[in-house]
C-alpha cells in the first residue's frame, strides 16, 4: 500500500513539474521585465531654488566681495518654446541620455539647464574697495558697509544659463506591484535614484561698474548632485517622469567683462524640481 502511494504522490509531482514548465515555457517574458541593454532619452523643464552666497568680484582697480546676495531662477511656465526647435534652450530644460549597464543602474549623460538671477535692488553688507563709489546709486545712508545692488552698480545673471554639464550613476526600481499594476508592459511605475558630478558652463550676463559684459560660454566651476524620482512608463516605450534633485555648485572662475582679468567667484547649494518625458528602448 505504501509503495502505490509513494508511486501516486511520484507521478502527482511528475505531472505538476511538466505542467508548471510548459507554463513557464509559453508565458512570454514581459518586455519591461528587463532593463539591461536599453537606452533611454528625455526632455523636460525645471525650477530652481538656490541658498544666499557671497559674490567677490575682482580685478586691475577693485576687490570687493558682497554678502548673502539672494537670487532666483527665471521660469517661463507650460510654453510652446520647450518644443519650438528655434527657441528650445530659452526656458530651463533638461536633457538627457542614458544606457543600462544592468537591470537597475544605468549611467547617463545631460545638461540641466538652469537660470540664476541675482535679485536687483536688495541691500547687502560688503567689504572691499571699488572705484567710483557713490556714483552708481548704491551707497545706502548712514550704512557704509552696505550697498543696493542698483543695475548702474552690478547686474549679475547666469541666464543663458547656469548649465551644469554632468554624467549621473542612477537605480531604478519597478514598484508596479504596490499599485496592483501586473501587465507592466501596459503602465509601469519605478522609483530612481542616483548621483551625478559634471562642469558648470554658464554664459554669465553680467554689468559692473560702467564695464561692458561678456557674452561668451565659459567654463566657470564644479558642480555634484543628488536626486529622487517617480518614473511612469507607458505601453513598454513612453514615460514621464519627476524628479527632485539638489547639489552644490563651485563657481570659481566667472568671467565678467572683456578683460580677463575681471572675474567673480561664489559658491551655493542648488535646488530643482524636474518634470521630463521621454522613450526607453533597445536598438
Amino acid at each position: 500500500m505504501k509503495a502505490i502511494f509513494k508511486l501516486f504522490a511520484s507521478v502527482c509531482l511528475l505531472a505538476t513539474t511538466v505542467g508548471f514548465a510548459q507554463e513557464t515555457a509559453t508565458t512570454p517574458l514581459r518586455y519591461t521585465a528587463s532593463n539591461k541593454g536599453k537606452f533611454y532619452v528625455y526632455w523636460g523643464g525645471n525650477r530652481g531654488y538656490y541658498t544666499n552666497s557671497d559674490i567677490r568680484f575682482r580685478g586691475e582697480d577693485y576687490d570687493f566681495t558682497i554678502k548673502d546676495v539672494k537670487a532666483d531662477d527665471k521660469p517661463k511656465g507650460w510654453h510652446v518654446d520647450y518644443i519650438n526647435p528655434g527657441r528650445m534652450t530659452i526656458p530651463q530644460t533638461n536633457l538627457r541620455i542614458g544606457y543600462f549597464i544592468t537591470d537597475k543602474y544605468n549611467i547617463s549623460i545631460g545638461v540641466d539647464h538652469m537660470k540664476y538671477v541675482m535679485r536687483q535692488n536688495q541691500t547687502v553688507n560688503y567689504s572691499g574697495e571699488y572705484y567710483g563709489a557713490g556714483s552708481y546709486g548704491e551707497q545706502v545712508a548712514g550704512h557704509p558697509d552696505q550697498v543696493k545692488l542698483t543695475e548702474e552698480f552690478l547686474k549679475f545673471e547666469h541666464t543663458d544659463g547656469l548649465n551644469y554639464l554632468n554624467v549621473e550613476v542612477n537605480r531604478v526600481d519597478d514598484i508596479s506591484k504596490l499599485f496592483r499594476i501586473y501587465n507592466t508592459d501596459k503602465i509601469q511605475v519605478n522609483v530612481t535614484e542616483g548621483l551625478g558630478f559634471g562642469i558648470i558652463y554658464p554664459k554669465t550676463n553680467t554689468t559692473l561698474l560702467g564695464k561692458d559684459r561678456y557674452d561668451e560660454f565659459h567654463v566657470s566651476g564644479l558642480g555634484f548632485s543628488a536626486k529622487a524620482g517617480l518614473n511612469v512608463t507607458f505601453f513598454k516605450h513612453f514615460f514621464v517622469q519627476a524628479e527632485l534633485k539638489g547639489g552644490f555648485i563651485d563657481m570659481y572662475d566667472v568671467r565678467t567683462t572683456d578683460n580677463k582679468k575681471d572675474k567673480a567667484f561664489h559658491n551655493f547649494w542648488f535646488g530643482e524640481t524636474v518634470i521630463a518625458f521621454g522613450g526607453i528602448f533597445k536598438l
